[in-house]
């Protein structure tokens, strides 16, 4: 599918949303739950499966057997330590655990990545993904589907050069995924908050009001009475969003709504997996110790508790 199809099939998509009076849309960016199982290690190790290998990605270890589960998982553990000093810390576990969540991302990248590396040497400027994204489609000052490319090359545009880190407008893999997923970095939350207020601010006064507020998530379309979700979320604006009192948001209320400061999920479980695999309790884990405790890393047939990681090369 080409840029222009893509586009066209954004459109009808929007529409077809817009189309649905009750369907809200959901801008906030919310840090996913690592698993929909109970977290109960008296009953089994289920959700630590899911946390450590992602739920997508843990179904294939319950049918090893020990021996086969204890070996792939070691492998995984060196892929883990990525100062390759024999240990695995908090942060590295952290690390890993944020990676197996998010492989979607990563996958995602590597398939963008083909696409617009067009010279092949492990770089992509914004020359490079400026001709792969839009190419033909800026020699056509009227195109049939009434998209504005160059105002949208210029938003890209704006967004490749903050994921620059060092302004040479050449990105590395690193860079690239802060371009595609800016959500995903702390750097990049600038630009989220941006996108989503001209998105938005429909009289472009660098503010949100309730109504451009409500107006984003909800159509009338000939309706006269608004769903209660519509309403709660009127109350919503006045009570929390509109932080205030001024019946607007400005960057700093608007990053509060759609980048909350979420529970660490992934923290909280590395550190549960340390604490129950660390044998000497000096904080942090060997090779050693997190293969002797792998039924609560990983499943097997022996303890049934199945699921984990096979394509795992990529970390």
């Amino acid at each position: 599918m080409d840029l222009r199809q893509f586009l066209l099939c954004l459109s009808l998509c929007t529409a077809f949303a817009l189309s649905k009076p009750t369907e809200k849309k959901d801008r906030v960016h919310h840090e996913p739950q690592l698993s929909d199982k109970v977290h109960n290690d008296a009953q089994n190790f289920d959700y630590d499966h899911d946390a450590f290998l992602g739920a997508e990605e843990a179904k294939t270890f319950d049918q090893l057997t020990p021996e086969e589960s204890k070996e792939r998982l070691g492998k995984i553990v060196s892929k883990i330590d990525g100062d390759k000093d024999g240990f695995v810390t908090v942060d590295e576990l952290k690390g890993w655990i944020k990676f197996a969540q998010k492989r979607w991302i990563h996958e995602d990248v590597e398939r963008q990545w083909k696409g617009h590396d067009l010279n092949e040497d492990g770089l992509v400027s914004w020359e490079e993904y400026k001709n792969a994204t839009y190419g033909y489609a800026l020699d056509d000052p009227d195109p049939d589907d009434g998209f504005n490319y160059k105002q949208m090359m210029v938003r890209d545009e704006r967004r490749f050069k903050m994921a620059d880190k060092d302004g040479d407008l050449i990105a590395t893999k690193e860079e690239f995924t802060a371009f595609l997923h800016p959500e995903e970095y702390d750097y990049m939350k600038d630009i989220v908050v941006q996108e989503t207020m001209e998105d938005i601010d429909k009289n472009a006064d660098g503010f949100i009001d309730l109504e451009e507020y409500i107006g984003d998530m909800y159509s009338h379309d000939g309706n006269a009475d608004e769903p209660e979700w519509v309403k709660t979320e009127r109350e919503q604006f006045v009570e929390f969003r509109d932080k205030n009192r001024d019946g607007k948001m400005d960057k700093e209320e608007t990053k509060d709504w759609i980048l909350p400061s979420d529970y660490d999920h992934a923290e909280a479980e590395a550190r549960h997996l340390v604490y129950e695999s660390d044998q000497n309790k000096d904080g942090k884990l060997t090779k050693e110790e997190i293969v002797d405790k792998y039924d609560l890393f990983v499943g097997s047939q022996a303890t049934d508790f199945g699921e984990a990681l096979v394509r795992h090369d990529e970390f």
